[in-house]
């Protein structure tokens, strides 16, 4: 949960719109309602991916997820939310 709010808190610092969802629920009901609510980018953050130090990445419009370093992911995230205003802006 650390890694999380540190990525969440860089984020936010950033001018970035974040949800932390910290529910006592399974994954796939986060990930359906981020789906729902039309969150364009996870990032998900597990104690498997923390050991490996990695988060996973995932475009709600792509199939393929990423595995990005930690060290990485906000500078990851921020590019490619630049990257999504610049397609809808034209």
């Amino acid at each position: 949960m650390d890694e999380a709010e540190r990525v969440y808190n860089e984020l936010s610092r950033a001018g970035a719109d974040v949800l932390l969802d910290d529910r006592d629920e399974r994954p796939g009901v986060k990930f359906n309602d981020a789906d729902l609510i039309g969150i364009p980018i996870r990032i998900t953050i597990g104690k498997r991916g923390v050991a490996a130090g990695t988060a996973e990445f995932k475009l709600r419009r792509d199939k393929d997820k990423a595995d990005v370093p930690l060290a990485a992911i906000v500078e990851h995230a921020l590019t490619a939310r630049s990257k999504l205003f610049s397609e809808l802006n034209g």
